[in-house]
């Protein structure tokens, strides 16, 4: 089994890891996350011990569109919820922006990053 990889993490560029981290973790509820010492690369821990968030730092980071070809998404998070109303209320009063709420079941946002994520009821 030792040749068999397990999923550690997902890890997303942006132009400012502490303060992504720092959305994340209060949307999740996770505790404060793990820094670099030059905060270019920020961890966020699953209390529940599944995989890791983590945030670098990119240079002339360029952030997606939703929806566009010209700079697609390429990845995005589901986040699963148990009241649509009340996550989406938070979502919003820490910093995340409604792109669509056109389908049934799940809404899609963007976080402060630029980067989509959908809360999936």
């Amino acid at each position: 089994m030792g040749a068999v990889p397990t999923f550690g993490g997902v890890a997303l560029d942006c132009p400012d890891p502490v303060a992504l981290a720092a959305f994340y973790r209060e949307l999740l509820g996770w505790a404060e996350p793990e820094r670099s010492a030059d905060g270019h690369w920020v961890t966020l821990v699953n209390p529940a011990g599944g995989a890791r968030l983590e945030f670098q730092r990119v240079e002339d980071y360029r952030a997606p569109e939703w929806p566009s070809a010209e700079r697609p998404q390429q990845a995005h998070l589901d986040l699963d919820v148990a009241d649509m109303d009340a996550a989406h209320e938070r979502a919003l009063g820490i910093g995340a922006k409604l792109l669509d709420d056109s389908r049934s079941g799940f809404r899609v946002y963007a976080d402060p990053a630029g980067h989509p994520f959908c809360l999936v009821g």
